[in-house]
């Protein structure tokens, strides 16, 4: 959405974008080309400095331009097929640099070009290139060590974690009870391998609809998957208190901050609500919080560890959906105080004996790059470069969808995806039509526990990976399979 004044007139700030959406479209400025500094732009446009700042933002989310600290502003690589439209009036006043554009090659993409939509991937591209580099350099240059490297993971990287989750979620662990694990998956099943230590076959409860990979780590681990509905606001209370009452529980996993995949999160008082029933019951907590750094609304809710005064929490993050999955590294915190209410088996101990039992499963050289890209702000300047995107890119979807009628949109307050709630749309016939036309998206349904009697019908979207062009145009290839806009 551009900007616009009490009067639905652009501002200053939306006839700067259209200029610069112009240049592209025209061909002007191709792929790769300077723009002016904001101030330079300024100066030349007779605005405040901060007016362009703001544009160049919005073009950034849109995938026009990319933006990086310390460099030139630049338009973005292929932005795909694009119409050659006039150039709005006062586009010959934007010069790229001190070089005349060439003249442009428009550039296409053909019909059946893929556009993944599907969820759980970050901007990966918006990786600082020199940070990236710079924290492999520094994690190469460690000295080799003859020895096996500690199960726990690399002191370094568990001190940054201790000190991120202090500055970002409300509660300062000791570094000694962080954990480094191969993302969330092996963390969950760290801890259930852990509660089988106690208990054969120990009980975990799932939130249903959620999170697929979870289900699988539990049952891998040798527990047994007890799904648990959820309402708007996380998981329903009620119904795992009947749950337990059926046959005793011995864990609960649950995603407290951003529910997966319907978003919802939950209120502080079921928090404490939730916290004082594990605590009577001796129930553990798995707090998967996978993508707290994202709260696109609201203000950011306490973590449940930071909430937690009787040692019943495991605090799980990931580096996955901040960075890249493709390094498969997490961490766990073990509950405070190491023990679980009624004095029996220490949690944290069968956590340790789990992890020891294991080794490490996470290279040192990668412990050490994540360090070093969180001690030197390099994490936190990417983490707040990707929340302007993707509030931009959350902009695209809530409007594209808006008032469509039988679409109900979900899972927009924070978070990398959106869920597309359908009453009339079979979601299978959705699913494949899309993906003949190139865009690829998940059924809902898939989310829910097989066996479970639930039915959804809807599909679920990431709007991370793609540029702002992609996605805007795969937006509109789902609105156009849903059917004809009502006429204006």
């Amino acid at each position: 959405m551009d900007h616009l004044d009490a009067n639905q007139q652009p501002t200053k700030v939306a006839r700067v974008v259209d200029l610069v959406r112009g240049m592209v479209h025209d061909g002007r400025l191709t792929e790769g080309d300077p723009l002016p500094s904001t101030r330079a732009l300024a100066g030349e446009l007779g605005l405040a400095r901060g007016t362009v700042t703001a544009a160049y933002e919005q073009l950034d989310g849109e995938g026009y331009v990319v933006l990086r600290h310390g460099a030139v502003p630049r338009v973005a690589a292929t932005l795909g097929a694009l119409s050659t439209a006039a150039p709005p009036a006062g586009a010959a006043g934007l010069r790229p640099g001190a070089a005349t554009a060439p003249v442009p090659t428009v550039r296409t993409v053909p019909p059946a070009a893929l556009v993944d939509l599907t969820p759980g991937v970050p901007a990966v591209a918006a990786v600082s290139a020199r940070d990236w580099r710079a924290a492999w350099r520094q994690a190469a240059a460690q000295p080799l060590v003859a020895a096996y490297p500690d199960p726990a993971g690399e002191p370094v990287l568990r001190t940054q974690v201790a000190n991120h989750l202090a500055l970002s979620r409300g509660f300062a662990p000791d570094d000694g009870r962080v954990v480094v694990t191969a993302g969330t998956t092996e963390a969950i099943s760290l801890v259930t391998e852990s509660l089988a230590r106690r208990t054969a076959a120990p009980r975990v409860a799932v939130e249903n609809p959620g999170y697929r990979a979870g289900r699988r780590a539990v049952a891998s681990a040798g527990g047994a998957v007890v799904p648990v509905p959820v309402a708007d606001s996380g998981i329903d209370l009620d119904a795992l208190r009947a749950a337990h009452a059926g046959e005793r529980l011995d864990a609960v996993l649950v995603t407290p901050s951003h529910q997966y995949p319907l978003g919802g999160a939950m209120p502080v008082a079921a928090r404490h609500e939730l916290l004082a029933w594990a605590a009577a019951e001796d129930v553990l907590v798995l707090e998967d919080d996978y993508d707290s750094e994202f709260r696109h609304r609201g203000s950011p809710l306490p973590a449940l560890a930071a909430l937690d005064g009787s040692g019943v929490v495991v605090h799980v993050g990931s580096f996955s959906k901040v960075l890249d999955p493709r390094l498969r590294c997490g961490y766990l915190v073990l509950p405070a105080g190491n023990t679980v209410p009624d004095g029996g088996a220490p949690a944290g101990a069968g956590i340790r004996a789990a992890r020891s039992g294991r080794g490490a499963t996470v290279a040192s050289v990668t412990q050490h790059a994540l360090a070093h890209l969180m001690s030197t702000g390099a994490l936190r300047r990417h983490v707040a470069r990707c929340r302007r995107d993707y509030r931009t890119k959350r902009r695209m979807v809530a409007e594209t969808f808006e008032g469509v009628p039988g679409v109900r949109v979900r899972a927009l307050d924070g978070g990398l995806h959106a869920v597309l709630e359908l009453e009339d749309t079979p979601t299978a016939d959705l699913v494949a039509r899309l993906a003949d036309r190139g865009v690829l998206v998940a059924d809902l349904q898939d989310y829910a526990a097989p066996g479970s009697g639930l039915e959804l019908n809807g599909v679920v979207l990431g709007y991370a990976p793609p540029s702002g062009t992609e996605l805007r145009a795969a937006l509109r290839t789902i609105r156009t399979e849903l059917g004809p806009a009502p006429p204006s």
